[in-house]
């Protein structure tokens, strides 16, 4: 068995509990690298990443390097004698960093890779229809997420999933998949397979907010995905009577029910109860949004004072 010395990073809520596992496992994670403190908010106050909270809970040193590059900083990382690192929701690591432990660094990335390489696998599996995803433990190498596979786990996509919902179940599976990981590498013995290139790979790139507006000659079925696939964030968004709405919620109405020769992004309300709006080949019905400037709500309560 080999004496694990493990150096974490990662920065969002996400990557917490694979950090508190390993913890409560006691395993002995020498330090976590996380991003820098950011000013949030109105009133511009300093916070700490999710993952430099739980790790000061437990008495981690923190570093938080502006440039993984640097000469300091990698002096500083190797007087941490690392033998592992684990990479959960942090940025692109040069080779400098990801090569320098004797046992490898290995990311924990939420899909069923090859598919959904990238930024935002979830909310890509999401947006396209998949009933299915999962997590995957990977050895790093130089081509973002195409390093050699060590363990995977599947995750249902219910009909009813947004990115909000699946993103919390596979973060506790992916955590249970990194000490799992761990476990294996620590016994000196587990899988490393080539990732299957002779498939189509659907990529999963970043999501900005012109990726979000809602296009409504597109199906229902392809709408209703797209809007479940960006909430609560970033959320879907899309220009009603000229002002801006994130649409947090939908649902899909039969096509028949209706004007069928509306074109599509045609609105039809009673003021009161509903808003539906046209698709390509039906009607989708509003449920919760957020006007800009204002909280999220549900429809009927934004014609309470409101029209459209």
């Amino acid at each position: 068995m080999n004496d694990l010395r493990i150096i974490f990073m990662g920065t969002p809520d996400f990557a917490v509990p694979s950090l508190e596992i390993l913890v409560e496992h006691k395993y002995k994670v020498v330090a976590v690298i996380t991003a820098p403190d950011k000013p949030q908010g109105r009133g511009q106050k300093i916070t700490f990443s999710p993952v430099k909270e739980s790790a000061l809970k437990h008495g981690i040193p923190v570093l938080q390097p502006t440039n993984l590059k640097s000469p300091a900083f990698l002096e500083e990382l190797k007087s941490y004698q690392a033998n592992l690192q684990i990479v959960v929701a942090f940025r692109m690591l040069p080779e400098s960093v990801w090569s320098l432990p004797s046992l490898g660094t290995f990311n924990l990335h939420g899909s069923l890779l090859p598919q959904y390489r990238g930024a935002a696998p979830i909310n890509w599996a999401i947006i396209n229809g998949e009933k299915e995803t999962g997590v995957t433990t990977f050895f790093l190498k130089h081509e973002i997420d195409t390093g050699s596979i060590i363990f995977q786990e599947t995750e249902p996509i219910l009909e009813e999933d947004t990115v909000g919902s699946l993103y919390e179940r596979l973060m506790y599976k992916g955590a249970k998949l990194v000490l799992k990981t761990v476990k294996a590498i620590e016994a000196g013995s587990y899988p490393s397979l080539p990732q299957n290139e002779n498939t189509v790979i659907r990529h999963a790139p970043k999501i900005f907010k012109e990726t979000c507006e809602i296009k409504w000659d597109q199906s229902t079925e392809q709408i209703y995905n797209f809007v479940r696939g960006l909430s609560p964030y970033p959320a879907a968004w899309a220009m009603l009577n000229d002002k801006f709405f994130k649409i947090l919620k939908c649902r899909k109405l039969d096509s028949a029910d209706g004007v069928t020769q509306s074109i599509p992004g045609s609105i039809r309300t009673d003021n009161k109860q509903c808003l539906h709006i046209k698709t390509a080949d039906g009607w989708i019905g509003i449920e919760e949004f957020q006007p800009e400037g204002k909280k999220k709500m549900l429809v009927q309560e934004f014609f309470r004072g409101n029209k459209i």
